[in-house]
């Protein structure tokens, strides 16, 4: 199995920040991106290359069964090398270079197991912020087998509802070094296109109150299952799925997803499955085999599908809950975000607000908790079709709907005093907080000059990109010379191979500050200046060659 460019992007990233690093790098990838081709590869190179010893840890036994898949299809000869050590699929391993565990069955057995070069954390955010987690009490144990063990995380979201970003240099993991976003990958046909729906009944959720950051459950719980409520969103469920295959449904509670399960069957004639945190595991995977299989249509959950739940098939999610959560709710969402054969798009069907609370699903923008305003979410509903999208859309891309001037100029008041969308085009300058650069070659066109590609990270899911062309021709050639010159006092590389190098010794001038320009409708933003710090010297100086000196790419990164 081949990686993707961005896959293999991610694995470098990671052995760079082992070598230049004494932290514990994170890696940062959405939902359907493939993290389980990233994990196999790092642990096919731990044995193959280095000759190491590696731990994958995982919550659930569905990512660990993902792993060991994965790991046999990217190096089916690795079949004999790979353990695993989970009380739940019943293997206790102990001996192999590849051990696959579940924590829940390892934290108190790392004597027991020896010692590893490396522990990768699958689905990262659920490490604990406290000291008395399972994560924390393994890796302590662990530490003693080796004082040496590094970790390295993979999420889709790298933060905590209540205590903000999973990096600090007091967590577990310190630093994120590769990110990729929703948008892009959906852009380059990796992700499923996604359009979005609120629901026709309007529900009030002003009388919710919070508790530790998100809805209290039993209210939530108390205001969907009413009979109207459900009524109403069960026949639009139908409505809006009769091209649907297979449709993923979120519920507010056991008790209102039976309701839905009763209804959609009494009243509409669909079976429905449903699955809790309750149901016997045997009748679960036989639901879930029967759902991807596209035997059974329609599947109902309360907080089980979420994280770790592969269907690709999905071509619709039903959210018939709120969230003050922008990371449950990226998790509900990104059921749908796998392409898959015959799949088009996949429907959001949104009755809890949630897009309305936390942005559009195609431009998911998750902010850190401890720093987020309280402005109102960048999106707003089409009242011809219902279609949630961009709050500076003065035309619905949909129906063709044109909103008022009224309503316009107020949504972009609105949208300026909270530092969204302020006009048709808008332009925000964003610190930067790292810079990463990679050898860039076009999709499909192996014929295509390469670029060097320049990722800015402004926070802690947000980042933009800008490609630079110096191995073209004509214009887009002296666009890069004078982009280089702006940066560096080296000559202007002809070679982008040798461009990335420089950079990455530190050849470029840092960039503090980036400005995006944002045009609704177009797929892309745009970076139109930037703010500049002092370009460095010359490697052939004595104080470049100080400057530049660093560790050898041939050591081995752990």
């Amino acid at each position: 199995m081949i990686l993707r460019r961005y896959q293999t992007e991610a694995v470098e990233a990671v052995y760079r920040h082992l070598r230049e690093y004494e932290t514990n790098p994170c890696v940062v990838c959405p939902t359907g991106a493939g993290k389980s081709l990233i994990i196999a590869q790092i642990a096919r190179d731990v044995v193959e290359l280095w000759n190491g010893r590696i731990l994958i840890l995982a919550h659930v036994k569905e990512l660990l069964d993902q792993a060991v898949d994965k790991l046999v299809a990217v190096a089916p000869g690795l079949w004999h090398c790979i353990g695993v050590y989970s009380a739940g699929l019943g293997s206790r391993d102990t001996d192999h270079p590849i051990i696959v565990g579940g924590i829940q069955s390892v934290f108190r057995r790392a004597r027991d197991l020896g010692r590893f070069d490396l522990i990768l954390i699958d689905e990262a955010h659920l490490i604990p912020p406290d000291g008395e987690g399972m994560y924390r009490q393994f890796l302590d144990d662990a530490r003693a087998v080796n004082p040496n063990v590094r970790v390295i995380g993979l999420t889709a979201t790298p933060f905590r509802m209540k205590s903000g970003s999973i990096c600090s240099p007091e967590n577990i993991l310190n630093e994120i070094c590769y990110e990729i976003g929703v948008r892009e990958l959906i852009v380059q046909g990796f992700l499923c296109p996604l359009r979005t729906k609120a629901g026709a009944e309007r529900v009030d959720f002003g009388g919710l109150h919070v508790r530790g950051g998100e809805f209290v459950a039993g209210e939530v719980e108390d205001l969907m299952d009413e009979e109207h409520l459900v009524h109403a969103a069960c026949a639009e469920i139908v409505e809006q799925t009769t091209d649907r295959r297979s449709v993923l449904i979120f519920a507010s509670g056991v008790k209102h997803g039976e309701h839905i399960v009763r209804r959609l069957n009494e009243a509409h004639g669909f079976e429905c499955g449903f699955v809790t945190g309750d149901t016997e595991s045997g009748e679960r995977d036989r639901l879930l085999d029967r759902f991807r299989a596209g035997d059974l249509k329609y599947l109902c959950n309360v907080n089980v599908l979420t994280t770790g739940f592969d269907a690709p098939n999905v071509d619709c999610v039903a959210l018939v809950r709120p969230t003050k959560s922008p990371g449950l709710y990226y998790q509900m969402v990104g059921r749908g975000f796998r392409v898959h054969p015959g799949k088009t798009d996949c429907v959001v069907l949104d009755f809890g607000g949630n897009v309305l609370r936390h942005g559009p699903v195609d431009q998911i923008r998750i902010s850190d908790p401890n720093t987020a305003g309280n402005g109102e979410a960048p999106a707003k509903e089409c009242p011809a079709c219902r279609a949630l999208i961009h709050a500076a859309y003065s035309i619905c891309p949909d129906c063709g709907f044109a909103f008022p001037p009224a309503e316009t100029r107020h949504l972009e008041t609105q949208a300026s005093s909270d530092g969204i969308l302020s006009d048709q085009i808008t332009r925000t300058e964003y610190e930067v907080g790292e810079i990463s650069y990679h050898v860039h070659f076009k999709r499909n066109d192996p014929s295509a000059a390469p670029t060097m590609r320049v990722d800015y990270r402004c926070g802690l899911a947000t980042s933009f990109s800008e490609w630079v062309c110096l191995e073209h021709t004509g214009y887009a050639r002296q666009k890069a010379e004078q982009w280089w010159r702006r940066r560096s006092n080296e000559p202007v590389p002809d070679d982008v191979d040798d461009a990335v190098d420089l950079a990455r010794s530190g050849a470029l001038t840092p960039t503090l500050a980036i400005t995006i320009e944002r045009k609704p409708g177009e797929k892309y933003d745009r970076i139109v200046s930037h703010v500049l710090g002092p370009r460095p010297p010359r490697i052939d100086t004595d104080e470049g060659a100080a400057k530049y000196a660093g560790i050898s790419e041939d050591q081995v990164p752990f």
